[in-house]
């Protein structure tokens, strides 16, 4: 769904449902609740810019919400009575209630903290799959033993064979880790997605961000299957010492109790974490992820690959002697760099017309329909050029102007002005914790 659409999409759904609540069709008026309200929580999410849209957002939704979950207790026990919008309902509704239910119903607090943390699940897949993920062969594998064949094979895990419980993924940034976790929400189709942060988990009220972690595990084990990815979870999950906050002593146990604890069953869960500085992490969290996976800067093939899939349907003169030349001479780059590098090259057509006093016409597919091949669109040219049209850019119409295609000389001006995010202290850095506790990706 198109980014600012989404806000929309539920006002609609909340439209919906009032009418049919209204016109008393409680059941059709409930599954327009709940979607409205998954929506909601898509735009706090992703799309409400400040705190005061949010806020608003929220009340709307718990109002929406409240009235969802009246309906639902009217339609569990069938009462011949509906309750009306805005009751409270008789004193034995609220001692029956939703006896089947969990404690979430009948704790208010618990409630609040959960529908707090909803907005952590991914309802929108990304829409990445493996195969746009180029390299980190070892990694994938690892992903899809812990997180697909459970899913599709259940009776392969049985006794002792069981998954693995946590993964982490540790190398220099931009390297693709957040962008595994997003192929590993898009591949896992009947797993629950749950995205989170610090700033989901830390809150400013003494012992909010306790609950707030054990409320987390609790609603991954009401969804389960369910991953739960965390990145840079160095920020929550730093080594313990003597001078730190009380507060934060106490989020780091309640992960640890709560990521391996005696009375907590975690099957079904697969925690994943992400982080550029895994050696600040604390030895028991550390423990706690089974599988802890290097990814490296990409190779020289994967390089080759990801300039390909950056410049994607874009025009281009490059030749496959080209891309092995770029990559051939992008050593130490990681991914985003190589992004940086493409995308800085594909803005320099653009500055090209910008720039241009003469422009010549030429025969080529139109802006409007590129399945229809015109002839009078124009291109800048050099002013010795015979067909040569002293212009400038404004001068061109929109749909008259034929953007020049990106070449070699486009790419190797942009690569001669990036450079690498990474150096070598950081490599030395990374490289050590994996030959001491990591395994590579």
């Amino acid at each position: 769904m198109a980014g600012g659409t989404t806000l929309q999409k539920a006002i609609d759904l909340a439209t919906k449902a009032t009418t049919e609540d209204k016109a008393k069709n409680y059941e059709e008026a409930l599954k327009y609740y709940e979607h409205a309200i998954e929506f909601f929580i898509h735009s706090i999410k992703y799309e409400a810019q400040g705190e005061k849209a949010k806020e608003c957002i929220r009340q709307k939704c718990q109002q929406y919400l409240d009235r969802a979950e009246k309906l639902k207790a009217y339609l569990k026990k069938g009462k011949k009575k509906p309750v009306a919008d805005g009751e409270e309902g008789s004193k034995d509704d609220k001692k029956s209630g939703d006896s089947g239910d969990s404690d979430t119903d009948s704790d208010p607090e618990k409630k609040k903290l959960q529908s707090r943390l909803e907005g952590a699940i991914v309802i929108e897949k990304p829409n990445i799959k493996w195969t746009d993920v180029a390299g980190l062969d070892l990694a994938k594998e690892a992903l899809k033993e812990a997180v697909i064949l459970p899913i599709k094979f259940p009776h392969l895990f049985t006794g002792k064979r069981i998954p693995w419980k946590g993964i982490l993924l540790f190398g220099p940034p931009g390297t693709g880790k957040s962008y595994l976790a997003k192929a590993v929400a898009t591949e896992a189709n009947n797993s629950n997605f749950l995205s989170v942060s610090s700033s989901d988990l830390v809150s400013k009220w003494l012992g909010e961000s306790e609950k707030l972690v054990k409320n987390l595990f609790e609603l991954a084990r009401q969804r389960k299957p369910s991953i739960i990815f965390i990145d840079e979870i160095d920020s929550l999950c730093s080594s313990r010492s003597d001078n730190e906050s009380e507060s934060a002593r106490r989020i780091k146990t309640e992960f640890l109790v709560q990521m391996q604890g005696v009375s907590n069953d975690n099957d079904g869960i697969l925690v994943l974490g992400a982080t550029n500085i895994p050696w600040v992490l604390d030895a028991a969290i550390r423990r706690r992820f089974e599988k802890r996976i290097y990814i490296g800067l990409p190779e020289e093939h994967a390089r080759g690959t990801m300039f390909k899939i950056h410049l994607g349907n874009t025009a281009h003169n490059l030749t496959e002697e080209d891309f092995r030349k770029l990559a051939a001479e992008t050593e130490g780059y990681s991914g985003a760099d190589i992004s940086i590098i493409v995308r800085d090259a594909l803005m320099q057509p653009v500055r090209l017309v910008q720039t241009a006093t003469h422009f010549k016409r030429v025969t080529g597919p139109s802006p409007k329909d590129p399945s229809v091949i015109v002839d009078d669109l124009l291109t800048p040219c050099s002013p010795g050029d015979p067909e040569a049209i002293e212009m400038s850019w404004t001068q061109v119409e929109s749909d008259k102007l034929y953007d020049p295609p990106v070449t070699m000389k486009h790419m190797l001006k942009s690569l001669a002005t990036t450079r690498p995010t990474v150096n070598e202290d950081d490599m030395s850095k990374l490289d050590k914790f994996k030959e001491d506790f990591g395994q590579e990706g």
